[in-house]
């Protein structure tokens, strides 16, 4: 089992069952957990499922509107005013509106379903920093197979997921020239899991996403993992 004793591991959107999973799994391989939600009821009724002890001495709950990046920002500073620095980041923030062929696919869908990537640009900025310094770093998200084959009635979720890939890439990117640059070995990755459903399969990326401390950051840096196919 992949031993992630020492590492700090952020969940954006923790509440949902995949981020439970995730929490729980993350622990269970020694990692400190930041869970992120917006709800604080959420969070609470996420704590009294995973940690219904109240142990609490492996994780913290923190409430925070990803799509502010004041708030982000100053989730931040707050775990760096407190020693934190992460190692690891596991983007669940989602979300589905579609249907009705291509006339279907409205504006107040689509801003609903663009809080996943605004969710992910804050984060992955606010964190960048902690992350490039880490000597074992990775940032996951979970996309969708149907970037690959858009569909009318998805064509809005499609969009958002492929903007998300980018956005992924490019920060693989950075770790990258961030390495190259300081003339040291890459030690991050970007990676990004494809799914066609998520329900059923919050374990699996759980396990994919722990395992990949036991990669090569450079050969899994950039790179799109179908876990529908895994599966």
């Amino acid at each position: 089992m992949t031993d992630l004793t020492g590492r700090t591991v952020l969940v954006a959107g923790a509440t949902s069952d995949s981020g439970a999973v995730a929490v729980q799994a993350l622990r269970d391989a020694g990692a400190f957990v930041v869970a992120v939600g917006h709800d604080p009821a959420k969070l609470e009724a996420l704590a009294a499922r995973v940690d219904p002890a109240g142990a609490g001495t492996a994780w913290e709950t923190a409430s925070c509107d990803l799509t502010d990046e004041q708030a982000v920002f100053g989730l931040a500073q707050r775990l760096h005013g407190d020693g934190i620095r992460v190692d690891g980041v596991l983007h669940l923030v989602g979300g589905w509106r579609g249907g009705g062929g291509l006339a279907g696919q409205s504006d107040a869908d689509f801003r609903f379903l663009e809080r996943s990537l605004t969710a992910l640009r804050h984060v992955s900025r606010a964190f960048d920093d902690d992350l490039n310094a880490s000597d074992g770093a990775r940032l996951a998200m979970i996309s969708s197979t149907t970037v690959a084959r858009p569909l009318a009635g998805g064509a809005n979720y499609a969009a958002i997921k492929a903007a998300s890939e980018a956005w992924m890439h490019a920060v693989a990117q950075g770790f990258a020239k961030t390495a190259r640059d300081a003339g040291r070995p890459l030690a991050a990755a970007s990676v990004v899991f494809r799914v066609k459903a998520l329900a059923g399969l919050e374990q699996e990326v759980a396990d994919r996403f722990i395992a990949l401390w036991d990669a090569d950051p450079a050969e899994v840096n950039g790179a799109v993992v179908d876990l529908t196919a895994a599966s």
